[in-house]
């Protein structure tokens, strides 16, 4: 006879089994304060400005604010799904046709409805994904725990950080621990003057990295985006830079960015099964 843990387990197998291709991506940071909320929006606006259906995922715990940047008014979010008091299709807020937010919540909360019915009626509800190209999480900065379900989970990992000391060791601090779990992942130099600043300071980070982290561990650099004025302008008005000056330079940069995302992504979806269930199959199994 199965008991309920078995039960559950058949469910998350049944719904991951479906070969789903979305990518899940995490974007992290080693410290707070480096841009990583609004290069998560600008990012996914971009991808999707470049024909990729794209849902956004706030789990930046305890300072969820992605909402406040795309100027929405979050009144449930993922918990209220697991609390059966809200659909997911119900608090998917559409930003623009194929370019969602899905507002989220502490994950220290979701144990508390863990059960197997709950999770049955979650899981049934993935579906609302399926034809999702990317789903993107921006988490909270910082190698606590919770973060780390997240980024174990994601099917991608991008860290992002700047050209200050602090930030940078930081940030190698959060590769060591992604590199314990994983084969490879991806840099953004943030708020740099120049490429050369960019991949000098990657180039330091990538020697450390091969010093002292396993041997096939690989760090591969995405891009940088350049420190410009427009960015906090278009921030302070609540604005996606590269959708209010698609033309600019540091959206450019961005654009390049989601290009090189979108190829690696390609390449790894026929490689890898995927998908929103699996990610969420790891998140929910974690607590």
């Amino acid at each position: 006879m199965k008991t309920q843990a078995d039960k559950l387990k058949d469910l998350v197998k049944e719904k991951s089994s479906k070969k789903l291709k979305t990518r899940v991506i995490a974007i992290t940071s080693g410290k707070g304060g480096v841009g990583k909320t609004t290069l998560s929006a600008n990012i996914g606006y971009a991808l999707y400005k470049l024909g990729f259906k794209v849902a956004l995922f706030d789990a930046d715990i305890g300072l969820a604010n992605l909402d406040v940047m795309l100027k929405v008014n979050a009144k449930k979010n993922i918990l209220d799904v697991l609390k059966n008091e809200a659909t997911l299709k119900e608090i998917a807020v559409e930003i623009e046709p194929g370019f969602f937010l899905i507002p989220g919540e502490s994950g220290n909360e979701i144990i508390n409805f863990a059960d197997e019915m709950t999770l049955s009626n979650f899981f049934s509800q993935l579906d609302f994904f399926e034809d999702y190209d990317f789903f993107i999480i921006d988490t909270s900065a910082g190698i606590d725990k919770r973060v780390q379900v997240f980024l174990d989970a994601a099917d991608d990992v991008i860290v992002v950080t700047v050209p200050e000391p602090a930030a940078i060791t930081d940030a190698y601090a959060m590769i060591k621990i992604i590199s314990e779990k994983r084969d490879i992942a991806y840099m953004i130099l943030n708020e740099v003057n120049s490429e050369k600043e960019a991949t000098t300071i990657f180039s330091k980070i990538l020697k450390v990295a091969k010093q002292n982290l396993k041997e096939d561990f690989k760090l591969l650099m995405l891009g940088f985006v350049k420190n410009d004025r427009s960015i906090y302008i278009s921030t302070t008005k609540r604005e996606l830079f590269v959708k209010e000056n698609p033309l600019s330079s540091v959206s450019e940069q961005v654009f390049n960015i989601a290009k090189k995302i979108a190829r690696i992504s390609e390449r790894k979806v026929l490689e890898e099964n995927g998908g929103i269930a699996k990610f969420f199959k790891k998140i929910l199994s974690s607590f």
